[in-house]
């Protein structure tokens, strides 16, 4: 399967480079006051209506193709990030830790309305606010 993937990417990026050249290849809709000034429009490859139908049709096929290679990566990156999850990466569960003051209670260490023992300097949590019971 790694081989297939492979040839949707190299073809993926082949057409994103075709579409980029044809699209700077057609002319825009104000190109004809341009074409004016010896354009020469019946001797084009194309005939005297010009290349504009050719890339056209050439153009939106390309961009269909664009669009299915896209989608068939998406569906390998869904089906790698599948694989990668029943190959036993663990899974992080929270566990909540008991409020300082129930530890100290538990330990027989606190009474009832007594400060803390460490500032909130010396503890280096500044952020952490006691708990009152």
């Amino acid at each position: 399967m790694d081989w297939m993937e492979t040839l949707v990417v190299v073809v993926h990026v082949v057409i994103a480079v075709a579409l980029v050249g044809l699209i700077l290849i057609q002319q825009g809709k104000g190109a004809d006051a341009g074409a004016a000034f010896g354009g020469g429009a019946s001797q084009t490859v194309f005939g005297s209506q010009g290349s504009g139908s050719f890339l056209t049709r050439v153009t939106s096929i390309l961009a269909l193709v664009f669009f299915v290679t896209s989608f068939s990566l998406a569906i390998f990156a869904k089906q790698r990030a599948e694989v990668a999850g029943q190959a036993g990466v663990p899974v992080v569960e929270q566990v909540q830790e008991s409020a300082p003051a129930e530890q100290a209670a538990d330990e027989g260490g606190s009474e009832e309305g007594a400060a803390p023992s460490l500032s909130e300097e010396e503890s280096g949590d500044g952020d952490a606010i006691p708990e009152l019971e």
